[in-house]
């Protein structure tokens, strides 16, 4: 062991606070880890989403559309009108359709936050095997420094 003048020691405080400190960072960085994991996937997930209101809009959009098609072809013998609003009614679900599919393909991107469960685990095992080490004797002053 150094001598106390050396400044090379430190009390058991001063390591209890470093340990402190140490911790306190691992704990703030494993959270702004899983934030920026699931801020990614929250982004997909919203595009997703209004794909889907999207996709939803269109439907409905092309209801009418196929219920006047419907009307007039029940009054009409000709092909003109008719077909007309057929044929915007099958663009509407064409756009609706592909609207979902790109809903779809965002929802599948969609993953769990691996690299913070991964770290999560290894610090849970680290912290899971570490040991106190004995007490060293302490003289009857009690003020014995620990050194590194």
């Amino acid at each position: 062991m150094a001598a106390p003048e050396t400044g090379t020691e430190r009390t058991v405080g001063q390591l209890f606070a470093s340990a402190t400190a140490d911790l306190s960072a691992l704990v703030h960085d494993e959270i702004a880890l899983a934030k920026q994991e699931i801020k990614k996937d929250v982004v997909r997930g919203a595009t997703g989403v209004g794909s889907i209101a999207a996709a939803a809009v269109i439907l409905l959009a092309s209801i009418p559309m196929f219920s006047f098609a419907a009307a007039y072809g029940i009054h009409s013998t000709g092909l003109g009108l008719v077909w007309c609003f057929f044929i915007m009614g099958g663009v509407f679900v064409v756009i609706a359709v592909i609207a979902a599919l790109v809903a779809i393909r965002f929802f599948k991107k969609l993953s769990p936050p691996d690299r913070t469960i991964a770290g999560a685990k290894a610090t849970a095992d680290v912290l899971k095997s570490a040991r106190p080490h004995p007490a060293p004797s302490v003289p009857s002053d009690g003020h014995k420094a620990l050194t590194r």
